[in-house]
């Protein structure tokens, strides 16, 4: 049975000051639990009797078997599936120096929970584990930001810093890259497989106090060069195609790097 004042908590982790306030976030559906648990300690789940008897062995201090009445009750979906779940917010330490060695993201203010739980997703696809978000972005434990990651949140980790200061910081050798309308053809800039990759405001792009500590501007052109286009990219598409000419052009080096291994050796021979 679940009570009204347990369905009154949940719905209220929909605000930010309750999320904090409880240091937990809501997870919703079979895949989105399935993928968190085990990664974040579960503090309370609810789920159908043919969810549980489906997975009997789930880790969580406090577990209710509902109906579907009461999960829809409890839940902030509009079509609730079977299961949700309420997980404690991870706090992340990270290395000063992980720039120096792996390829970043840094987020300037982006504001839309959708956009922000997607490029989590693309971070997650292309193997960037850590993402710098400026304390302006929008919370990455917002429900619908949680949604849009598909999982992924359980393989990428945020941090929120003043984000100025955080770039200010990094060694002058660190490239650091940002996108704007005025940038360098992104497809035919040197690019790394290190560093940091800003993304900016959907509105506004990139702020001028963050712009000061990029090294390396990039232009994503559009198709044909000189025609009337749409005015910019939405930020996780932006992002995606950025993402994706990194590890492009880290494949085609890996493979280069292949071809003269592997002729160095038939020489040998």
């Amino acid at each position: 049975m679940l009570s009204k004042n347990k369905i009154k908590y949940i719905r209220s982790l929909e605000l930010k000051k309750y999320r904090k306030e409880e240091q937990v976030f809501i997870a919703e559906g079979h895949k989105l639990v399935g993928d968190l648990l085990g990664h974040f300690p579960c503090r309370l789940l609810l789920g159908t009797d043919k969810w549980l008897n489906e997975h009997p062995l789930i880790e969580a201090e406090e577990t209710i078997e509902v109906s579907r009445e009461e999960l829809s009750r409890a839940s902030l979906l509009k079509t609730p599936q079977e299961v949700l779940a309420l997980f404690e917010i991870p706090h992340y330490e990270w290395d000063p120096k992980i720039a120096e060695r792996s390829l970043c993201l840094a987020l300037d203010d982006v504001q839309d929970p959708g956009n922000l739980g997607t490029i989590i997703r693309i971070a997650d696809w292309f193997g960037i584990h850590h993402i710098f978000c400026s304390n302006g972005c929008v919370d990455a434990f917002n429900p619908k930001t949680v949604q849009a990651t598909m999982g992924a949140l359980a393989r990428v980790q945020l941090h929120y810093c003043d984000l100025p200061a955080f770039l200010q910081a990094q060694p002058k050798e660190v490239p650091v890259f940002g996108t704007f309308l005025d940038g360098e053809n992104l497809y035919a800039q040197e690019l790394s497989t290190n560093g940091i990759i800003i993304m900016g405001n959907e509105g506004n792009g990139i702020s001028p106090q963050v712009a000061q500590s990029v090294n390396r501007r990039l232009l994503i052109p559009n198709y044909p060069q000189g025609q009337t286009t749409s005015e910019s990219l939405n930020v996780a598409v932006a992002t995606a195609i950025v993402c994706a000419e990194f590890r492009r052009r880290s494949l085609n080096g890996q493979k280069e790097q292949q071809d003269i291994t592997s002729g160095l050796y038939g020489l040998q021979r």
